[in-house]
């Protein structure tokens, strides 16, 4: 049960993100979020929903594991997370690591020690 809330959290996450990238990366809120410039924003707006698609497929394949309850999909998902995080971490910024990779590694934690 623990896991499971855990993992649709980190699922809800990577739906926000989807949103953010794909909908609403030049609008005040995506240009707030990321600290975008509205030049910036229209220069890069394809490439972010190409990001945004990436991170719905990420969420896609957590909301999979919790529909069919299926323990190698949400571990395989869990991993991914993680390292998209830790990788964001590195070449963007540490905040990755606290919004992305942590709940992800809660999560996978969680789900390991089976609770």
């Amino acid at each position: 049960m623990i896991s499971n809330t855990l993992i649709g959290i980190v699922a809800a996450i990577h739906v926000y993100i989807v949103v953010l990238e794909m909908v609403l990366w030049d609008k005040p809120a995506g240009l707030r979020t990321f600290k975008l410039t509205p030049e910036f924003a229209a220069q890069t707006k394809t490439l972010a929903a190409n990001q945004g698609l990436y991170n719905g497929f990420l969420a896609a394949g957590l909301i999979w594991g919790l529909l069919q309850a299926a323990n190698d999909f949400k571990m395989f998902f869990l991993i991914c997370v993680i390292i998209a995080g830790l990788y964001g971490a590195v070449t963007v910024g540490r905040k990755i690591l606290f919004v992305q990779a942590l709940p992800a590694a809660l999560a996978l934690a969680a789900l390991l020690a089976g609770l």
